[in-house]
């Protein structure tokens, strides 16, 4: 060629565009796998067959593909936050759980966001969404009424962990609701007492529901009839709305004995024999709460260690940020009953107001 035929052709070479930049999509589309398993092959994880992983190096070098470093490393400095989606802060329970989730993760260098549904599904609808906006290195969430398949899919995008209530197929730190329930209720039979009642929550979830079983099972095993007139279910019980509770405390053929399904039961509860002058019955708290043990008498209550779930559900999050599609597991803690003097009261007129004599 001569001198003016190579400088023609050198510039029609500078002027050629050039090739685009392949993506991981197309890699993933020419080797005929799924995005997924190329993100695999190329971060060097396991779980890819050799002949697949061999199919897709060469799909990468016949591209030319080069993975975004730079990108890949700022999104792994963004997920650095933990979510927690729980019923309420107030609830002594899961303000609790919250303070054990946040100062493991202060220590693993990560900081924690939290909302809270109000026991509401549109609320926890809204909220769901807030706290997934963020870039989350994982998420804890108590569910009223999300569903597996929305947990599902976000899944795909960071590790999931329900507390206190499971879905279908995502990892779950619970408790034997049925069980402890059926070891309190059998406790206050022990000591001779047969009108038991149940302080409970209307909520729509099965965790009283279960509690409930698990008291009606007791009462069945001991020859007790269950007496549905001694089941209480309100909205919700906050201070000053335990009329409920009131009204089946001062009937002519009070309990003797009562179990509340919940802290927050127990705490109205307790407020409404307070307000009325009356003596505390037996009396067992499914959770423990402030100042419970300086009652007199202290109240018994059903240890759900709120420090043990939450170190639990910590834990399996930072295991599935590892391994992403490990097999959802559901992590059962223990629980135990601890007596303070409350639960051990003996049958005997317990209601009376304080000082008067029979």
């Amino acid at each position: 060629m001569t001198h003016d035929e190579l400088v023609a052709a050198a510039a029609v070479a500078e002027a050629a565009p050039a090739r685009p930049r392949a993506r991981l999509i197309d890699v993933a589309i020419a080797a005929g796998v799924s995005p997924k398993t190329v993100s695999r092959v190329i971060n060097a994880e396991t779980g890819v067959l050799p002949v697949t992983r061999d199919k897709v190096m060469r799909t990468v070098r016949d591209l030319g593909f080069v993975p975004d470093r730079s990108a890949r490393e700022l999104k792994r400095q963004a997920a650095d936050t933990i979510g927690i989606l729980i019923d309420a802060i107030s609830d002594p329970f899961f303000a609790a759980f919250v303070s054990v989730v946040e100062e493991l993760a202060v220590a693993e260098g990560l900081s924690v966001i939290f909302a809270s549904t109000g026991y509401d599904a549109a609320r926890e609808h809204t909220q769901l969404e807030r706290l997934t906006g963020h870039r989350l290195a994982g998420l804890v969430v108590a569910p009223v009424a999300v569903g597996a398949a929305t947990l599902a899919g976000l899944r795909t995008r960071f590790p999931v962990v329900t507390v206190d209530r499971s879905r279908s197929g995502i990892d779950a730190v619970v408790i034997d609701d049925f069980g402890a329930a059926a070891e309190a209720t059998a406790a206050l039979l022990s000591h001779g007492h047969r009108r038991v009642a149940f302080m409970g929550e209307d909520v729509p979830y099965p965790t009283v529901s279960d509690r409930l079983a698990g008291y009606r099972s007791a009462l069945e095993a001991a020859g007790v009839p269950f007496d549905p007139s001694l089941v209480v279910t309100h909205e919700r019980f906050q201070a000053g709305e335990a009329a409920e509770a009131s009204r089946l405390l001062e009937r002519a053929d009070p309990p003797t004995a009562l179990l509340c399904a919940t802290s927050l039961a127990a705490i109205g509860t307790v407020q409404a024999i307070r307000a009325r002058g009356l003596r505390m019955p037996a009396l067992v708290s499914f959770g423990d709460f402030t100042l419970a043990e300086v009652l007199e008498p202290g109240i018994t209550y059903v240890d759900h260690d709120p420090r043990l779930m939450g170190a639990a559900a910590f834990r399996r999050l930072r295991e599935l940020a590892v391994h992403p599609d490990a097999e959802p597991t559901r992590t059962v803690v223990p629980t135990r009953l601890v007596p303070r003097g409350s639960g051990e009261v003996a049958p005997s007129f317990p209601l009376d107001p304080i000082g008067a004599t029979r």
